[in-house]
């Protein structure tokens, strides 16, 4: 007898309150490092800020409201590959004219150090755009799954998956959920994995839409390269040296630094809140991208989880994959939008030389975490980017 196909199954998660009292107690036990005289951020995450996060969470932070809220969108978890995965699957409202053409199938790929949460926002924007303001005809089915590891998707206890293993599940989840044809879109180890849905189900995918470009490979002669994309790779180099230690360590040590993220709330806290103020449009100062519980939610789902090990273990997979097919070039239509706080944003010639780039463009305000940050803009991207497309999914 053939295999059942998977089922996927409702999720609504409840903490359980033992969970968040234990963390209450770790949080009032932290033994604090000290810092140098006016040090800010310049060494890393700020004493001064953190410990007044730091003190909300404990006290004033309300988990329960939180989980509440992410509890309102249509959640499910099904088994693909071995691991039960996590995912939001919204569907588009039905238009209202029985003729319009269906909703286009869209999964978003999120990257680290987040989750499901970078598109919690931005879900009911493209669902039914006609409610906020936009032309309903633009409405999506939108599917955002978790990565194995990261949220409330399994964590792999064998290696850890890499991006083409990521993207070969979510083109089996996206059969699972009925949709032979669907566009993709994602940003971070999200734009990795979009682009190899986009390589190795060109029949399936209709079009791509990424927020970067990732770390550039290069396969050929350097002397080929035009001098925006010498510039850029120089760029990408030095920001690597100054800013690219936690990559490092991903790669090479994960699991040295998962005993004290994993043990410490207040050390996962500054791992991560440290990346969400540098990878942000926020000229220094995190809450003018995220409030203290849009940080804390992201990072308590992170604790709860017991995630932060197994996320970083992603990326010792990642630097394994072989140069020829990072150098793979994408022949599905490709759009760009190249927020201005993101990191060591791409020149054209460097996109067009790895993709059929169709579109690019340059939004006014936002950074790494777009869709967090700004999400009408980032879906009235999507809509723009995807709208020639719609008859084809």
């Amino acid at each position: 007898m053939p295999d059942a196909p998977p089922r996927p199954e409702p999720f609504a998660p409840r903490t359980d309150p033992a969970a968040l009292a234990d963390l209450r107690a770790r949080l009032h036990a932290t033994r604090w490092p000290d810092a140098p005289e006016d040090a800010g951020w310049s060494m890393g995450t700020d004493l001064g800020y953190l410990r007044e996060l730091v003190g909300y969470w404990a006290d004033g932070f309300d988990w329960p409201a939180r989980e509440a809220a992410l509890n309102l969108l249509p959640r499910f978890r099904v088994r693909l590959g071995g691991l039960g995965i996590h995912y939001v699957h919204a569907r588009a409202v039905p238009p209202r004219d029985p003729s319009a053409a269906p909703a286009l199938p869209l999964v978003l790929g999120h990257g680290w150090p987040d989750s499901f949460w970078r598109y919690a926002k931005v879900v009911p924007l493209l669902t039914d755009p006609g409610a906020h303001g936009a032309d309903p005809a633009d409405a999506f089915d939108v599917v955002v799954p978790d990565m194995p590891g990261y949220g409330y998707s399994d964590r792999p206890a064998g290696p850890p998956l890499d991006s083409i293993a990521v993207a070969g599940l979510w083109a089996e989840l996206m059969h699972v959920l009925g949709y032979p044809r669907f566009g993709a879109a994602g940003g971070d180890i999200g734009s990795h994995v979009s682009r190899y849905l986009a390589l190795d189900h060109p029949d399936r995918v209709v079009a791509v839409h990424r927020t970067d470009a990732g770390v550039p490979v290069l396969p050929g002669d350097p002397a080929d390269l035009a001098p925006e994309e010498r510039a850029w790779f120089e760029a990408v180099a030095a920001w690597g040296a100054s800013e690219g230690a936690y990559a490092a360590m991903h790669r090479t040590k994960p699991q040295t630094a998962a005993f004290g993220l994993t043990d410490s709330p207040v050390g996962l806290a500054a791992w991560i809140v440290e990346k969400l103020r540098a990878w942000s449009d926020c000229d220094g100062d995190v809450e003018r991208s995220y409030t203290k519980d849009e940080i804390l939610t992201n990072v308590t789902l992170y604790w709860l989880t017991g995630t932060i090990g197994s996320s970083m273990r992603m990326y010792r997979a990642n630097g394994a994959i072989p140069p020829a097919q990072l150098a793979r070039r994408v022949e599905v239509p490709s759009g760009f939008s190249l927020f201005p706080g993101d990191i060591a944003r791409p020149p054209r010639a460097w996109l067009e030389r790895t993709a059929n780039v169709v579109r690019i463009t340059e939004p006014a305000h936002g950074g790494h975490f777009a869709p967090f940050e700004e999400p009408q803009l980032y879906a009235e991207e999507l809509r723009a980017f995807f709208r020639p497309y719609r008859a084809a999914g």
